[in-house]
């Protein structure tokens, strides 16, 4: 006999069986689990500005592209996402197909960066990468790939500096901050970014991962960890658990005053579609941003909708404008199967065509 929610006295003791067994293979797994880090591919340090650093990547062979790739990512994770584990890493399925690959690593915040600013982060750290790719590599502009607020960092850029970015990659990258589902910008835009940051200085990384969090409370605070039984008995699959968890929760704090300044001008101010984006003294204008430009976007992104993203094509000045939709979520997006075989691929071949 069954119940209503089809379970049976043999199939509840079926489960609570497995379920034991779970967790008794985890106690002998957990024993034999290795320490974790993230960080796959051998890369060295070739420019530095303060706690900034522009690594370059080291493949197996030397590129055969002639124009180095700029990797720029959000302040709010550590860079790694894109080199995670052997198996998933976009930067290692570039270096494959010839990409000559950098990272700029943005460090970690502390109290003497109190009153570091977005003209800092995009003229001085982000424009600083850019000029000594320019200058090692004897070229006028370099590409550059942008992902999730460094997607909105090297918008800037580019519109400001035109000249100097060959090619724009942007992935996972808000542009409209107003769309109905884009659940985080709801949240800030009553937000009184002034009194926050004047009364916590920094913006403490721990405070970021709960607001995260709690976009998906179900998903991210109890459903995964349920799901952590059904792998116990599974080495290498709880190594890559715990790598995604130590990525997750190793945030930096964020420089108040540059994090006040991007709620305002982007979340609250919507500052690409209503104009109004100052970066220092000069204005952000997208309709300069004349070179080719590849906008990717996660169909199932929780954090910037596909509807966020997309409304750069209306934006941008360029006459040579691509989209990629990929179906997965924003994290997806770097760490799955189908992100090795697909995202990588589409850039690489997308860049080669402009060479």
């Amino acid at each position: 006999m069954t119940g209503p929610l089809n379970f049976s006295p043999a199939k509840l003791a079926e489960e609570a069986a497995r379920f034991q067994r779970k967790l008794g293979a985890g106690l002998q797994t957990l024993r034999e689990v290795d320490d974790v880090d993230y960080g796959a591919t051998d890369k060295q340090e070739v420019w530095r500005d303060g706690k900034t650093v522009l690594y370059r990547f080291k493949g197996n062979a030397e590129p055969t592209a002639k124009v180095p790739l700029l990797i720029c990512y959000a302040l709010v994770n550590r860079p790694y996402m894109v080199d995670l584990q052997d198996d998933k890493s976009i930067v290692r399925n570039l270096l494959a197909r010839g990409e000559d690959v950098y990272l700029i690593d943005w460090g970690y915040p502390d109290r003497s960066d109190r009153f570091l600013t977005l003209e800092d982060y995009i003229e001085r750290f982000l424009g600083g990468a850019v000029d000594h790719l320019r200058q090692e590599h004897g070229l006028d502009g370099i590409n550059l790939l942008g992902i999730c607020q460094g997607g909105a960092f090297s918008l800037c850029y580019a519109s400001l500096h035109p000249d100097k970015i060959r090619n724009l990659v942007t992935m996972v990258t808000p542009v409209d901050f107003h769309t109905d589902d884009n659940m985080l910008s709801n949240w800030t835009r009553g937000m009184d970014v002034d009194l926050f940051v004047d009364t916590l200085g920094n913006v403490p990384a721990d405070l970021m991962n709960l607001c995260y969090l709690t976009l998906k409370p179900w998903r991210l605070f109890v459903q995964k960890y349920v799901g952590l039984v059904d792998i116990l008995d599974d080495k290498a699959a709880i190594e890559d658990f715990l790598r995604m968890e130590k990525w997750i929760f190793d945030s930096p704090d964020q420089a108040g005053e540059a994090f006040r300044q991007f709620i305002k001008q982007f979340y609250q101010g919507n500052g690409f579609v209503n104009g109004g984006i100052r970066i220092g003294e000069r204005e952000v204008h997208l309709g300069l941003v004349e070179m080719p430009v590849l906008n990717i976007f996660a169909e199932q992104d929780h954090l910037v909708p596909p509807a966020a993203s997309k409304a750069l094509k209306a934006l941008v000045g360029t006459q040579d404008y691509s989209e990629l939709s990929f179906r997965g979520g924003h994290i997806g997006i770097y760490v799955s199967g189908r992100a090795q075989k697909e995202v990588p691929g589409a850039i690489h071949d997308w860049l080669a065509a402009r060479a």
